[in-house]
């Protein structure tokens, strides 16, 4: 399984994705769950991708043929808006799962596409398996792939189009930690890429392994702050201040 998020904020937009596919007693595998494409300097497009590999691979390839070949009518390299871009992908998306639906049990897959192209803000859409899509809004300015049920409470509670690219990086890390707390199948590395608005480049791109220091630290520290905010919750009425537990009064 996986874990892919992505956050779409006035100062730009947030992705983050696991890399784990298997996760087995003696064997995790492992699958890079993130993909960029920039055709041009002033065209920045990135893929997050949930299910069945063979399908999202199949995607993979056709979507680098057509840029390669100037494919027509259409290309990630010829697109005038995302929304395109997101239309685009989702009839090939269709495609594949359709041709593959014969041979394997499951051959759905889901996709988060997000960026900007010149002239256009920035952008982020949920592609589905059947090629349809849907778009972050400012009510709603995340959107999830994958095993996200765990990760997704602390983003109903703080996610905002306001928010910082930096804290919604951290926000993202978090959100991460609980998935991994609860579910064996989301796992490490961690890929994280910060996209500041008009820049077409990343302003920062990292991997977190089980052993980084900083996300060690930042997963232990929100662990501790959330135990302090525990033990500060309001005492019932029935509750005593002493030691015996007697009711007071």
């Amino acid at each position: 399984m996986t874990y892919c998020l992505a956050l779409k904020l006035r100062q730009g937009l947030v992705f983050a994705s696991d890399s784990r596919t298997t996760a087995g007693i003696d064997y995790i595998g492992t699958y890079r769950k993130m993909h960029i494409f920039q055709p041009s300097k002033e065209r920045l497009i990135v893929m997050l991708t949930s299910g069945n590999l063979a399908t999202t691979q199949a995607v993979l390839d056709n979507l680098r043929r057509d840029l390669e070949l100037n494919a027509t009518p259409e290309n990630l390299g010829s697109v005038s808006y995302l929304f395109e871009a997101a239309r685009y992908i989702g009839r090939m998306l269709s495609g594949v799962v359709q041709q593959y639906a014969g041979a394997q049990q499951d051959a759905r897959a889901t996709l988060v596409v997000g960026g900007q192209i010149g002239g256009q803000p920035p952008e982020l859409y949920l592609v589905y398996p059947e090629g349809n899509y849907v778009a972050a809004t400012p009510e709603t300015p995340f959107l999830q792939l994958g095993e996200f049920k765990y990760g997704k409470p602390i983003l109903s509670r703080i996610a905002s189009a306001d928010l910082s690219l930096d804290d919604a990086a951290r926000l993202a890390l978090i959100s991460f930690d609980a998935a991994m707390k609860s579910n064996l199948s989301v796992g490490p590395p961690v890929e994280l890429a910060i996209y500041p608005r008009d820049s077409f480049q990343f302003s920062q791109q990292v991997s977190f392994d089980a052993d980084s220091e900083f996300f060690r630290a930042l997963c232990q520290r929100w662990n501790e702050l959330l135990l302090s905010a525990f033990s500060q919750l309001p005492r019932f009425t029935w509750e005593s201040s002493g030691p015996d537990g007697a009711r007071g009064g």
